[in-house]
């Protein structure tokens, strides 16, 4: 989960505290639904990083103030920055009241956006917003910036679906347009850099520059590239890899326009109304926005930040059941009041409904259940009654579960390290990056796919497994992982249903392929199964997975169950990894 970063002397001042202890500040965030990852400074995480001897030599440079992190629910984007965890506690506390925010329209007319029909090649969408007469320090200017890398690690899915770019307004001339044009027409300077150069150019200059090369495959084989330019001319941006360094801003900064594109119109509003919530505190007149207009190709004119305040009914009777609580042990006034902590204000609209505001902020909240779960935090998870279900069954868990937690096990206690990857992926994934033909396999497709990243469900674990792999290089090697999971097949029948099969597989990559580890486990695995040594053997193969003649059938009852072998270079390429590895995938339920 995410982890956000606050120093003791801020959440002391924000919660009108002298001091606080550790425990003090673990207690506070469980009752909030957060945990306390870990207390630390500046000069403690150096050291951690670089080791004491890079701390020592910093000297003064690093301060001792203590630090606590605090890791936040995936879906809670307005807790990923200081401004809207520290706000959300004292709301919490009792010592604020949800703000109230509001999107204006200045009296001379709003900043327009024009949107040209090429981004439809490419990223069709593009929302705006304007933060004025704000007042940045060293520190909100920090938090402003860690808040979009963040969100460009969270929902934005590493830029892929949404790219935030903010600007000093200050330096440009509205209004403004966003297209798309071939890479030889873009030239701009960057971010950062004493000189311009062609978008050919950047992406040869930033193929090797470790924060920004993973975007560039984003735009990278693309006939045109998005830009976006003022009246003059001036680049903003070339979304998702850089901003204009004109446009930069500052310390000094008062006035920033903020855009952000997409390929998905939806995500990009979330990720506007999360940035600009969380900082129109700093703003003269705080908590208010001023509003841009975006004007499309089709004649569509969208007026953002929408900023929209929603309203959810909901019956007492299903509040009082989900916490266990009656009538006289909580009220519909105590029932608002605690909502209202949990920065959604409630108010009863009968004896029987309670009308719940949820803010822009709170984007997690889709259906009453969310509602419901706030209202149990508010409560305090130790403070509901634990009783006996009115009936009596006798439950016991799925073989197949149960098979696949002993083996979960087994795999553990032999060095490796299980990871959990998700069940959609490309149909790049499982085919050219695995060296496999697309129409070999019987793969389940999404109809209308959102995302290039999830188009069909996965039909092998090791696409999953060897990301993974390449996501954490930088530990140290050797590198055992595995995955016990479900894939999901087409089915074979005339019914055109998809059916789903528990697999496990297992990575070893290091300065060797490791096949002797890789191989010692699947024995191990089949003396765990109790598999008699004349059932199970392996069996020569060739599939274009693996290296050749470093590949092999895994034979039960003579029947093949799965594959072992020493992956193929070209297919570790695909996944940019440079060492050799071994890997096995079989069907777990061919041993139930």
């Amino acid at each position: 989960m995410p982890v956000v970063q606050i120093e003791k002397a801020a959440l002391c001042q924000c919660l009108n505290r002298k001091d606080f202890t550790d425990d003090e500040v673990d207690e506070l965030c469980f009752e909030f639904g957060l945990e306390l990852d870990e207390v630390t400074s500046e000069r403690e995480m150096l050291a951690k990083e670089q080791g004491d001897a890079k701390a020592a030599q910093m000297g003064d440079q690093l301060s001792d103030a203590v630090i606590y992190k605090i890791e936040v629910p995936a879906n809670r984007y307005d807790l990923l920055c200081v401004e809207g965890l520290s706000r959300a506690l004292m709301v919490f506390q009792s010592l604020a009241q949800p703000p109230l925010y509001k999107a204006v329209q200045p009296a001379a007319g709003m900043k327009q956006m024009r949107v040209a029909p090429s981004t439809a090649q490419i990223r069709p969408y593009v929302v705006c917003a304007m933060l004025r007469n704000l007042s940045f320090t060293p520190a909100s200017y920090k938090s402003f910036i860690d808040l979009q890398d963040k969100l460009h690690q969270t929902i934005c899915r590493q830029r892929s679906l949404v790219a935030i770019g903010t600007h000093d307004f200050d330096t440009l001339t509205g209004p403004f347009l966003y297209e798309a044009l071939p890479p030889s027409d873009i030239v701009f300077k960057p971010l950062n850099q004493t000189k311009e150069f062609s978008a050919v150019e950047l992406m040869q200059l930033y193929s090797g520059e470790s924060h920004l090369k993973a975007y560039l495959p984003i735009i990278r084989d693309s006939p045109v590239y998005p830009v976006i330019k003022d009246a003059n001319g001036v680049v903003l941006s070339m979304p998702p890899i850089i901003n204009g360094d004109h446009s930069k801003i500052t310390l000094n900064t008062k006035n920033v326009f903020i855009e952000a594109t997409a390929t998905d119109a939806h995500k990009a509003s979330v990720v506007l109304d999360t940035l600009v919530c969380a900082f129109s505190q700093y703003c003269s007149e705080q908590f208010t926005v001023e509003a841009v207009q975006v004007n499309y190709p089709d004649g569509r004119a969208s007026i953002y930040p929408s900023l929209a305040y929603r309203q959810v009914d909901i019956q007492v009777d299903y509040l009082r059941k989900g916490v266990g609580r009656s009538d006289s042990q909580l009220t519909i006034d105590e029932i608002c009041n605690r909502l209202t902590r949990m920065c959604l204000v409630a108010k009863a609209t009968s004896d029987a409904t309670v009308s719940v505001t949820v803010p822009p902020t709170r984007h997690d909240v889709l259906h009453p259940c969310d509602v419901l779960e706030d209202l149990a935090i508010a409560i305090g998870y130790n403070n509901l009654e634990m009783s006996l279900p009115p009936t009596l069954c006798t439950g016991k868990q799925q073989p197949l579960n149960s098979l696949t937690d002993k083996l979960r096990l087994e795999v553990a206690f032999a060095g490796f390290t299980e990871c959990l990857t998700f069940a959609l992926c490309s149909e790049k994934d499982i085919s050219e990056r695995l060296r496999l033909p697309l129409d070999s396999l019987p793969a389940v497709r999404i109809a209308n796919p959102k995302t290039l990243e999830f188009q069909v469900a996965r039909t092998s674990l090791l696409p999953g497994i060897l990301k993974t792999v390449h996501s954490n290089r930088s530990l140290p090697l050797p590198l055992k992982l595995f995955e016990i999971q479900d894939v999901v097949y087409k089915s074979t029948d005339s019914s055109g249903s998809a059916v789903n099969s528990r697999q496990l597989a297992a990575v070893y990559y290091g300065k060797s392929s490791g096949f002797e580890l890789i191989h010692g486990l699947m024995d191990r695995i089949m003396q765990v199964l109790g598999v008699p040594v004349d059932q199970y053997k392996l069996s020569a193969t060739e599939v274009a997975t693996y290296f050749t003649g470093r590949c092999a059938n895994v034979l039960y009852k003579g029947s093949s169950v799965g594959t072992i072998g020493v992956l193929h270079p070209e297919t570790l390429a695909q996944f940019d990894l440079t060492l050799p590895a071994s890997a096995f995938v079989f069907d777990v339920e061919k041993f139930l």
